[in-house]
């Protein structure tokens, strides 16, 4: 009987699972937007990357020389033997960037335009050994006869190889090898005092019964809607050199680590807080009843079952909020002074001295730490387990004047911390000339009088956002429900996963500096998108990428695939399906994930500040440009300006929400 039963089932056939148009249709839309993502991630990374090992160096013994002081020409000697017989160019000059020159009357210290002396030149390395006669370009290998006045023009070009020697000049140069130091000091100090406040802060709205617990969670929620550079205004103005609390400071200056830290801690808070809330919003009451029948202390209870229970909250929000912080450009730029971190470093090194390579190493070495912190995060939450179950019984606190008063106290002082920093960037918006002249005036908000791009920066950053958040939300929504819904073709998914996944290791200043490298490139069939406000809305939707799809694979997991089974038995394609069920049962998250975008795109900095033209400044990047220029006062008022679209968007959003899902989500109130 065992043995017909074998046979049996060693010879029933392998059933193939039949693909249709949609299946291949679906495949087809993740290919692209996959395309995508490679085109507009992987790529510029890759060749930011090769621009770090790429090195310039004068190669001196490319060249030969002959002089001819009126009695016949020397014998031929390299360059480089000249130099050691006078010792004119050090090491150190060789190295050198792209656009390096170097001038050749150095190795003749008593030369002179005016005299009788003629000399021949030449290179022996083909077109990888390169002078200059003036403008023109000499790249071949035959003798040039110059006259003085000719010989003075003459500069040698570097010529390019690859190799670590930008790392090595990099890690032997104290200034910048500190920022490395500097960027995790600040980020682990930040991360813990971070994720402590806010863990009271979500401790003191889950476990207590308090009141007005909503305002609370929406004053929490304020620094969303503000960009980093704007805490670091507020600060100048309370602790500042002339600052309204400067005393306070006990002789400290708010320019550097201090002022990073507080400003840092103000805007990664709510970061921290709705993920910690969430882990603490997932307790099951039976775990306390239990704890409390046994007579166990409060403390205890806390320690062994609340903590616990929120752990991977807790590590996932102190990753997120240290890769904030040392990404962060913002905030250092404004009130850091004198203290080097990395992401400064390199818009110093693209926009004060025009070293490319050097800040592509930069890039690389601000890579490192947040690939680590990301890829631990990611491991971390493959290990989470549920916790709640079927018979879970939601956790609900009882009242306790004591501990609800002193949480309500503690929420009551963060509250005002946040709206102190907000309030003081209006009225620094709405003073004449501080500290010499209080009186109020609408003058600040005369953008075009200041340098930074004037009011078309603000509608620059409103069209930006409403590109973002259109775009942005079809392409990650179509490429979520493909990955999602599509039938077999596991690698490819797979595939789509990882790409997809990637933008949140990716700081926005290295996103910026590899689409300088990867779009500016006139062999780029995509050049054309540069300096366009196309390449600010591809790199915008791209570094915000991740959290969109996340919330829309969340949404779309909540649907069972027997709707798109259901349409195929009815011979309906799948675009049917999804725009009649999916799409109206899926819009909370839609609408969630619009409003991401377009917040995010009203805020960002560093991921625009390399890409944007004259034609298409932001007003986030005018705030910057403007405290540059000393418009502090300005600058907070086109801050305030991001900070008030940001919370009508909200509002409107919220609306709309309210409207819409009374005629999508009936289904749920049933």
């Amino acid at each position: 009987m065992a043995d017909i039963s074998s046979h049996s089932s060693q010879s029933l056939p392998i059933v193939k699972q039949k693909i249709g148009r949609d299946d291949w249709t679906m495949r087809a839309f993740m290919v692209v937007i996959a395309i995508y993502l490679v085109v507009a991630l992987a790529l510029p990374l890759y060749v930011m990357m090769s621009k770090s090992f790429e090195t310039y160096r004068f190669e001196l013994d490319r060249f030969e020389i002959q002089v001819d002081k009126g009695d016949g020409w020397s014998d031929v000697t390299t360059v480089a033997a000249l130099n050691q017989q006078v010792n004119a160019i050090g090491a150190d000059e060789l190295a050198t960037s792209s656009d390096g020159r170097l001038g050749i009357t150095k190795l003749f210290p008593d030369f002179s335009f005016r005299s009788k002396t003629n000399y021949r030149l030449r290179n022996i390395a083909g077109s990888d050994a390169v002078f200059l006669i003036g403008s023109e370009r000499v790249a071949h290998n035959e003798w040039v006869k110059l006259s003085s006045n000719d010989f003075r023009r003459v500069v040698l070009r570097p010529s390019p190889s690859t190799g670590f020697d930008n790392f090595r000049t990099y890690f032997s140069t104290p200034a910048l090898f500190n920022s490395v130091y500097n960027s995790l000091a600040i980020a682990f100090i930040v991360t813990v005092i971070t994720v402590s406040l806010a863990f009271a802060f979500a401790y003191a709205l889950n476990r207590s019964c308090m009141r007005y617990k909503g305002v609370f969670r929406l004053i929490a929620m304020a620094p969303l809607l503000v960009p980093s550079l704007l805490p670091g205004i507020a600060l100048v103005y309370l602790f500042g050199n002339q600052g309204m609390l400067k005393e306070l400071m006990f002789g400290y200056s708010i320019y550097g680590p201090i002022g990073i830290i507080i400003g840092s801690v103000f805007f990664t808070f709510p970061h921290a807080m709705i993920i910690i809330n969430t882990s603490l919003a997932l307790s099951d009451a039976r775990l306390y009843e239990a704890a409390t029948s046994l007579r166990t202390p409060r403390f205890k209870i806390f320690r062994l079952i609340t903590i616990p229970g929120a752990r991977y909250g807790l590590i996932s929000a102190a990753f997120v909020v240290f890769n904030l912080v040392i990404t962060d450009f913002g905030l250092p730029k404004v009130i850091g002074g004198q203290f080097n971190v990395l992401a400064v470093d390199i818009y110093k090194q693209v926009i004060g001295q025009q070293n490319f390579q050097m800040g592509a190493v930069v890039s690389v070495v601000l890579l490192i730490p947040a690939l680590i912190a990301f890829s631990v995060d990611r491991y971390i939450q493959k290990k989470q387990v549920a916790l709640l179950s079927s018979r879970s019984v939601t956790y609900q606190p009882s009242p306790s004047k004591i501990f609800d008063r002193q949480m309500f106290a503690y929420c009551t002082v963060i509250s005002l911390i946040i709206v102190t920093i907000l309030a003081v960037c209006q009225y620094a918006a709405l003073i004449k000339f501080w500290p010499y002249d209080l009186s109020l005036s609408l003058s600040n908000y005369a953008f075009d009088l200041m340098d930074g791009g004037g009011w078309d920066s603000y509608r620059n950053s409103i069209k930006l956002a409403l590109l973002t958040a259109m775009f942005g939300t079809i392409v990650v929504f179509t490429g979520a429900y493909m990955v999602e819904k599509a039938r077999g073709f596991e690698n490819g998914r797979t595939v789509f996963q990882l790409l997809a996944m990637m933008p949140m290791a990716i700081p926005g200043m290295v996103l910026g500096l590899a689409y300088i490298f990867f779009f500016n490139n006139p062999a780029n069939p995509f050049n054309f998108i540069y300096a366009t406000m196309a390449i600010l809305v591809v790199s915008t939707v791209t570094h915000f990428y991740t959290v969109s799809h996340l919330t829309a694979v969340t949404a779309l997991k909540q649907m069972d695939n027997e709707f798109e089974s259901v349409g195929a038995s009815l011979k309906q394609p799948f675009y049917k399906v999804m725009g009649l069920v999916t799409v109206p049962v899926c819009l909370p998250a839609i609408l969630d994930i619009w409003m991401y975008l377009f917040v995010n795109a009203m805020t960002t900095v560093s991921a625009v500040v390399f890409l944007y033209s004259s034609d298409t400044t932001l007003a986030s990047v005018a705030v910057l440009n403007m405290d540059d220029a000393g418009d502090v006062a300005p600058a907070a008022a086109m801050g305030m300006m991001i900070f008030y679209t940001n919370v009508g968007a909200r509002i409107l959003h919220a609306g709309l929400s309210r409207l819409l899902l009374k005629k999508t989500q009936a289904w749920r109130m049933r």
